[in-house]
């Protein structure tokens, strides 16, 4: 009789280990990409949950939330009043996760530029014989932001001839490592995952605003239990040391 009831108890946990376990599906901009793709497996063993991750552009994320594709955990951008008012996020949930800023990238050995003040931006700037940066047109949101820089440092219309747009940051720093442009720039996050450039440093925020991302549980979950767990990983002193360790700075 023990021996069956041990059987039965073991069946009865597999059971409801089984049960408990979701897919939690979770839409990113590219530059939280590699601080979440790096949490993952630590959530995933802790909880024993799996998450599937989808990234894109910061404005194309948006979009998809607010047209109603369903995602467990959408992580957005601010302005998001679109997404706000979509119905498609709680938004008692929203819940600050960390901000980065747009950098400045150099390929390894090149002597590393003055960026501290605007005006060093604006002499480094011009100086260059040509610069990456994710195109705009794309959603990207490190281009966007960098747009403004260049408008801010009254430089927009003399750079023109020397820019060369990427798809996404990836995009911008391969531009940059093989050779084709002097300086490459986007999120910080996303400059120090990529192989033969190095960051130089953060650009002045009088002329660069970090963007910040804040994640949601979708209005449509299936399993909000799993989504939440997902959402105060994300939030954790844990998921802190993670954002620091890839050029991003925790909380608002």
């Amino acid at each position: 009789m023990r021996v069956v009831s041990t059987a039965v108890l073991l069946f009865a946990i597999s059971v409801s280990t089984n049960v408990s376990a979701a897919e939690v599906t979770l839409i990113a901009p590219g530059g939280i990409r590699a601080a979440v793709e790096q949490m993952i497996p630590a959530f995933e063993k802790k909880t024993g949950h799996t998450v599937k991750a989808t990234f894109g552009s910061g404005n194309g994320t948006k979009q998809r939330v607010v047209k109603g594709d369903a995602f467990d955990v959408p992580i957005a951008q601010p302005p998001y009043p679109d997404v706000l008012a979509s119905g498609n996020v709680m938004k008692n949930t929203e819940t600050p996760l960390a901000h980065v800023a747009v950098g400045v990238a150099v390929r390894p050995g090149t002597p590393h530029p003055d960026i501290s003040t605007p005006d060093a931006v604006k002499k480094l700037l011009l100086s260059a014989k040509s610069i990456s940066y994710p195109d705009p047109k794309g959603g990207a949101a490190a281009g966007v932001s960098f747009d403004e820089t260049l408008k801010k440092l009254g430089i927009t219309d003399q750079m023109r001839p020397k820019i060369k747009l990427a798809q996404g940051g990836a995009g911008a720093m391969k531009m940059l490592a093989d050779g084709t442009v002097d300086v490459g720039l986007t999120f910080v996050s996303e400059i120090i995952t990529e192989p033969g450039v190095e960051v130089v440093g953060p650009l002045p925020q009088s002329i660069s605003t970090p963007t910040r991302l804040s994640g949601f549980i979708g209005a449509h979950t299936k399993n909000e239990a799993a989504a939440k767990q997902l959402l105060e990983y994300l939030s954790s002193a844990d998921a802190a040391k993670v954002y620091r360790e890839r050029g991003m700075v925790p909380g608002r």
